[in-house]
C-alpha cells in the first residue's frame, strides 16, 4: 500500500539525501512523497521466488537483479519496483538507476491500478526497458509487456505452462514463480 506523507513537496537532491538517512522507503513523484508500506507473505515468496531464478540465471551474463530496495529514476521521479534487472558495464549511482532491461512488480489489491497504468507508463518511458511484468499474487497470472514496434501484452495463466522473459533470455514455468 502506498500512502501520503504529509511534506512538502521535495527536489531531486532533497529527497535523495532524506531518503538514506529515513527508516522508511518512499517513492518521490512529481515532487511529491509516497510511503512504501510492508507487503504480504505472498508477495515476498512470489518476489523471493523470481529474485533466485533470476538471480541463478544471470551469473556471469554481466546482468544484475536488484530487489525492492534500490530505486529507479525516471526523469525526477524515484520508483521502488519489486525486481528489476540491469545490463549495464558501468555501475552508475549506487542509490538508483536510469536503466532496466526488465522490471518485475507483484501485484497488491492497493496498487494494482497504479502498477497497471501510470507506474507502468512511467517505466515503459525508458530506452533501456525491454519488458514490464506483472505478476498476481492470489492466482496463477503473469502479464509480460515487451517491447517490439511498439509494446505487445500477453498474459500467462497456467500452471503447467511457462513463460519467456526475452529481455534476459530466460523461459520459466509458472509452477517455479508460485511454489
Amino acid at each position: 500500500m502506498i500512502a501520503v506523507e504529509s511534506l512538502s513537496r521535495m527536489s531531486v537532491d532533497d529527497y535523495l539525501a532524506f531518503e538514506q538517512t529515513s527508516k522508511l522507503r518512499h517513492e518521490l513523484i512529481d515532487g511529491c512523497l509516497y510511503a512504501i508500506t510492508g507487503a504480504s507473505d505472498r508477495h515476498e515468496e512470489i518476489a523471493a521466488n523470481l529474485l533466485a531464478i533470476l538471480h541463478g540465471h544471470l551469473k556471469g551474463s554481466g546482468c544484475r537483479v536488484y530487489g525492492s530496495n534500490l530505486k529507479i529514476r525516471v526523469g525526477d521521479d524515484f520508483l521502488y519496483p519489486d525486481l528489476f534487472v540491469r545490463c549495464a558495464t558501468e555501475r552508475g549511482d549506487p542509490f538508483f538507476k536510469t536503466d532496466p532491461t526488465l522490471v518485475i512488480a507483484v501485484l497488491s489489491s492497493s496498487t494494482q491500478e497504479y502498477d497497471r497504468g501510470d507506474k507502468r507508463l512511467a517505466y515503459q518511458s525508458l530506452a533501456a526497458l525491454q519488458e514490464y511484468v506483472l505478476v498476481a499474487q492470489d492466482i496463477p497470472s503473469v502479464e509480460v509487456y515487451r517491447r517490439t514496434a511498439g509494446w505487445e501484452h500477453e498474459t500467462y495463466q497456467r500452471l503447467s505452462g511457462s513463460l519467456s522473459f526475452q529481455s534476459v533470455a530466460l523461459d520459466i514455468a509458472l509452477s517455479e514463480i508460485y511454489t
